[in-house]
């Protein structure tokens, strides 16, 4: 896996995601902290964390397709600059409240295009497939690891240094990462030579039906995903002690770095890409086991192991982006990352609903999987039949 670090541009940008990722993990700290201290108000604390990503949705279906128009280290620099400088201002003492909020909603709106262009480029730096699968799995293996640090650590840091100070840490990350990429990235010009309609991206996976079964088993996540916006009335239930809460966070990450690792290491590309179906499945059929009411250490290695088995979704993301044309994909990824946001948001808040219509954590957990279950098994069938065509029929 570690080879890919060997491609001189991929390591800037991997670095450069890493670092800017770890700045995150700190300001998502330092704002509900900075919020609630000031409002003392759960609802404010909420509406600034949903703030946090809710621009991204409308960003990611029509702002990423500029990472087609334009030339995309151009676009991730300034991204970069603009979100330096976004929360540079969000660390100024006294701001009120709606300026915080209007800053946050420019966070978002500025992330999608630049992550769209981010993916885009480092497919178009990869001439080999199986390189850049790794190079996928590596930014998985890392993305997972720096959030599970920032779960151990950020709380703490944020406290040491105050709100104010994080987020400035935060802003000075963004300042590095767009000096690496501008000064270790080959400027390339626009993906299109053509000026394309914002659309383009949209309207070409609607009509393939092998991306739309894709994204249909990438967007099941929004049903994995149930048990941790239920960490803590699941902890109740097991009637563990309060750090359990970050146990339970932690475990599905821990896991899907394991399952990352183990599919680089040991599993071919093109095997990869067969099993995606049946461990798609067993991201969310693991969930029903948790109708035999578990403890809480059998909890921690159900969710670990759900983690493992959802590492299928590196081989998506690098499958899908493999099969976008280069003219489009900016597009194309705008449409995949709105999709997985969506389904995060409401999956979590259906999650929450039933746990408390049913009024126990563990049984929503189990109505998710049961549900994710009923989706994957069509969806993996699904997939079986779209890679046992010719490439040509396929698309």
């Amino acid at each position: 896996m570690l080879a890919v670090l060997d491609v001189p541009e991929f390591r800037p940008l991997w670095l450069a995601e890493a670092i800017s990722l770890a700045g995150d993990q700190l300001a998502k700290v330092a704002l509900a902290l900075l919020v609630y201290d000031r409002t003392g108000s759960a609802l404010w604390s909420a509406v600034v964390y949903a703030l946090s990503f809710l621009p991204a949705l409308a960003g990611g279906l029509g702002l990423s397709a500029l990472a087609d128009r334009v030339p995309r280290r151009s676009l991730m620099v300034g991204a970069a600059s603009i979100q330096a400088v976004l929360v540079a201002l969000m660390a100024v003492p006294g701001l009120p409240l709606a300026g915080l909020c209007l800053l946050l909603v420019g966070m978002g709106v500025a992330q999608a295009p630049a992550l769209a262009a981010q993916t885009a480029l480092t497919r178009e730096i990869f001439t080999s497939d199986e390189l850049y699968y790794r190079s996928q799995d590596l930014r998985g293996v890392t993305t997972n690891t720096v959030m599970l640090l920032g779960l151990a650590g950020a709380g703490l840091l944020v406290a040491g240094i105050g709100a104010s100070a994080a987020l400035l840490a935060d802003a000075a990350t963004f300042v590095l990462a767009a000096l690496l990429v501008r000064l270790r990235v080959r400027e390339r010009p626009p993906a299109s030579a053509v000026p394309i309609h914002w659309a383009a991206g949209i309207q070409h996976v609607w009509r393939r039906p092998r991306l739309r079964v894709l994204l249909g088993l990438s967007w099941l996540v929004g049903l994995a995903v149930v048990p941790e916006g239920l960490a803590a009335p699941l902890a109740a239930g097991l009637h563990a002690p309060s750090g359990a809460v970050g146990w339970l966070l932690a475990a599905d990450p821990l896991g899907f770095v394991i399952g990352t690792v183990l599919l680089s290491r040991f599993v071919p590309t093109a095997v990869r890409t067969r099993a995606i179906g049946g461990l798609a499945v067993a991201s969310v059929g693991v969930l029903v086991l948790f109708a035999l009411r578990p403890s809480l250490p059998v909890a921690l290695v159900l969710l670990a192991v759900a983690g493992a088995a959802g590492a299928y979704q590196v081989t998506v993301v690098a499958t899908f982006t493999s099969w976008v044309p280069n003219e489009v994909r900016g597009g194309a990824l705008g449409v995949a990352r709105t999709g997985l946001r969506v389904a995060q948001g409401l999956g979590v808040a259906a999650g929450g609903a039933v746990a408390e219509l049913l009024g126990s954590a563990d049984a929503a957990i189990v109505a998710a999987g049961v549900l994710g279950v009923l989706l994957a098994v069509p969806a993996a069938l699904a997939w079986r039949r779209q890679l046992s065509r010719s490439p040509g029929q396929a698309g």
